[in-house]
């Protein structure tokens, strides 16, 4: 009977670090991939019969592209002002296990009314994922980002896909240096894109 008893509490004892062992490791074995439309402010225009694909990479190009402005790219379609794009970055991987890759863009659709895009994006997946704009160009660590300062975007809506996030109107942009992909629970840079800003 004692044998029972001792066998049944060492279960109790194991499961909830089992759990927690899977609620940890669980995400390095999946991937959840999200596709969210650019949000089309009132000042774009989509041709009806262009595809998501061909807007992603219009976008795409528009935010990487260095050229100095000009009214043949003022005509592109879809046609969102180009000083929209107030800046732009590639992900990188933090170390040889976290990786990253794809663009950030911090997109401002209108007066108050900014975003970050994460486009072509994919990071190796983690335990509760969260998105930062860090004042820092390359964060490797958590006492960089506390040192420089950051602004918590949410939690990262998938490891693989594009997505949209909301910038509180109240950050001041001129001190974002870098996207910044964190690890909340083991405090771990997973990835980063550092910006350069338009002009």
């Amino acid at each position: 009977m004692v044998r029972y008893i001792l066998i049944g509490t060492g279960i109790l004892a194991i499961l909830p670090a089992a759990l927690l062992a899977l609620w940890l490791l669980g995400p390095l074995f999946t991937s959840t991939v999200v596709c969210e439309d650019f949000p089309v402010a009132a000042r774009a225009f989509v041709p009806d019969d262009m595809t998501c694909e061909e807007v992603e990479t219009r976008m795409t190009e528009a935010a990487i592209d260095d050229r100095e402005v000009d009214e043949s790219m003022r005509a592109m379609s879809p046609t969102v002002a180009v000083n929209a794009v107030k800046a732009a970055g590639n992900f990188r991987g933090a170390d040889s296990f976290h990786k990253g890759s794809g663009n950030a863009v911090i997109y401002e659709l209108a007066p108050g009314q900014r975003i970050l895009r994460l486009e072509t994006f994919k990071v190796t997946n983690g335990p509760d994922l969260r998105v930062l704009l860090a004042n820092t160009p390359a964060p490797e660590s958590h006492s960089d980002l506390e040192e420089a300062g950051y602004e918590e975007l949410g939690k990262l809506k998938g490891n693989i896909g594009s997505q949209n996030y909301n910038i509180p109107d109240t950050l001041d942009l001129a001190d974002v240096q870098s996207v910044v992909i964190y690890c909340k629970p083991f405090r771990v840079v997973f990835s980063v894109a550092p910006l350069a800003k338009s002009e």
